[in-house]
């Protein structure tokens, strides 16, 4: 992997669905973003130490691993624990309700517009940066 160059910050999308992965990829590229995929939780949590990513999408509902236990693994590890996390699914009540008791940073509801994901993706990124120079 290489970093890029003048990039705003590397972002790991961790979803089931090839479209959204792609779709999220391309909007985030277009912004700078290094973007790394995964296709569930279990392959994220596989690979989050090499990427080494500035921010995480997590669709919910994933196949071995959903992004809510993915989240919920995230933060009890020490090297993840402060990594910031954003849920990009369409989720229910209670799915809100249980990413704010693991620790989730951010929501963004499917469908949603990309601007709407960059502005999410930019502002997380940019609150871990200014928290890694404190």
């Amino acid at each position: 992997m290489s970093d890029v160059s003048g990039s705003s910050g590397r972002v790991l999308v961790v979803d089931d669905s090839e479209v959204i992965r792609h779709l999220i990829r391309v909007n985030l590229e277009l912004e700078g973003f290094e973007v790394v995929t995964a296709a569930d939780g279990a392959e994220c949590l596989d690979i989050v130490h090499a990427v080494q990513p500035d921010v995480i999408t997590l669709d919910v509902v994933m196949p071995r691993l959903d992004g809510l236990r993915t989240a919920a693994r995230l933060r009890a590890d020490p090297l993840t624990s402060g990594l910031p996390i954003a849920i990009v699914s369409a989720c229910t009540q209670l799915d809100l309700e249980r990413g704010e008791s693991v620790g989730v940073d951010a929501y963004l509801g499917k469908p949603f517009e990309p601007m709407e994901l960059i502005a999410l993706v930019r502002r997380l990124s940019e609150a871990r940066t200014a928290f890694r120079s404190e």
